[in-house]
């Protein structure tokens, strides 16, 4: 009799006999501190549905979340929560945020990442673009640099990082213009960037020295892609003088350096977009907007790292830590140095995220105005025939060769 009125009514097992036990009388249970009854088995009236009262309905919540995570550049609910519970009481001490409702400041503390997500859905409306890669292959000393896939990344202590070039060229590859040296270590997420004035070997191999004497941990290895800037003979020697590990990946397979492709965007296009750049005051600007970010994102905004893949069947099902910045991995990292972690602990509170916050907007405006000036690349012009005889005169012609004997 159960089986057929489960199926008859669509009641689940526990509420059908839970029905049939109490059919016709009247049940009291406390709802949101009232006593409401009903009657097992019966619909409720229609307009009488109750109504859950919103836990995190205040105004003021609301506007406290969107400035925050506006100060974390729009991070994803899971790292935003941890950004929160990292930087509101720094914020606080600081005098840059105040909160006169303790009830507020709690929500803020114990929110949930999916809580998060759903009262931000409307401020997350972005146009995303998408660039093109200028990589062009390195052929010389491929044989002696040994390849390295996204599987082979075993190492555990800081200082084995990817590098890679993210091209400023405004969707115009003619001329010269300048291009990012991004460096992310593997284990700490730790990120640092250079502008270069072009991706000839001479530039590329100067912002791979400046950015190592910048990192806070000695640099152990490198891996890069298959693109001449990286792989040539004074890198090559390089790396073998100051005895750092240097692979490279497989041609045509971005996975295999996901570290520092995922950094490409998150950090390097987000920051500087996908305008042209190609003059010296921009070299300068953008270099003076990366020492101002590199402390805005190693110290203050989380990252998660992927800890297993799990595939049953046809669905794959992939498990992170808990997010932390990379200032908090190295602090947490047995094999960093005591003194290290005692000068980055100096270092971090002396750092104020929203006047950093302040510093990157101005300079990304004044980036973003200079190169909206400049308008649209130019296209190279077209080459003449007399290009390519430079010993040839514009007057000169058949006839008056054939009439003068001074030519030959």
């Amino acid at each position: 009799m159960l089986d057929e009125f489960v199926e008859l009514t669509g009641y689940t097992r526990c509420y059908a006999a839970f029905v049939l036990r109490n059919c016709g009388k009247k049940q009291l249970r406390i709802v949101q501190g009232q006593r409401v009854a009903f009657v097992p088995g019966h619909a409720r009236v229609q307009g009488t549905a109750r109504k859950r009262q919103r836990k995190y309905g205040n105004p003021v919540l609301l506007n406290v979340l969107q400035r925050l995570w506006a100060l974390a550049d729009g991070l994803c609910g899971k790292r935003l929560v941890v950004f929160i519970r990292q930087t509101l009481t720094l914020l606080e001490q600081q005098g840059s945020l105040r909160i006169a409702d303790q009830a507020v400041r709690e929500q803020l503390m114990t929110i949930s990442a999916a809580t998060a997500d759903r009262l931000l859905m409307k401020s997350k409306a972005r146009m995303k673009l998408k660039g093109h890669s200028t990589t062009r292959p390195g052929t010389l000393l491929k044989h002696h640099i040994p390849i390295r896939t996204f599987a082979d990344w075993d190492d555990h202590r800081p200082g084995f990082c990817e590098v890679d070039l993210v091209a400023h060229d405004g969707g115009s590859a003619c001329g010269d213009y300048i291009h990012t040296l991004d460096l992310t270590d593997v284990v700490t997420g730790w990120t640092e960037q250079e502008a270069v004035r072009n991706k000839a070997q001479c530039h590329v191999f100067d912002g791979v020295q400046h950015i190592r004497a910048r990192l806070p941990f000695p640099l152990l290895g490198i891996d890069s892609d298959n693109g001449g800037e990286f792989i040539n003979n004074e890198m090559y020697r390089y790396c073998l003088a100051e005895h750092i590990t240097f692979t490279r990946s497989r041609s045509y397979r971005k996975n295999d350096n996901c570290f520092v492709e995922q950094k490409n965007y998150s950090i390097v296009r987000r920051t500087v977009g996908y305008y042209r750049y190609d003059t010296q005051e921009q070299l300068s600007m953008l270099n003076e907007l990366y020492r101002n970010l590199r402390l805005y994102t190693n110290f203050f905004i989380p990252v998660m790292r992927l800890k297993e893949k799990l595939r049953t069947g046809s669905k794959l099902t992939r498990r992170y830590d808990v997010p932390q910045t990379p200032y908090h991995r190295l602090l947490a990292h047995p094999d960093v140095d005591h003194h290290l972690k005692e000068n980055l602990t100096r270092q971090y509170e002396q750092l104020n995220v929203v006047r950093l916050k302040r510093q990157l907007n101005e300079l990304q405006n004044l980036l973003f105005r200079s190169a909206i000036e400049a308008g649209p690349p130019r296209p190279p012009r077209p080459a003449h025939p007399s290009d390519h005889h430079p010993w040839r005169s514009t007057e000169y012609t058949p006839t008056n060769h054939q009439g003068s004997n001074n030519h030959e």
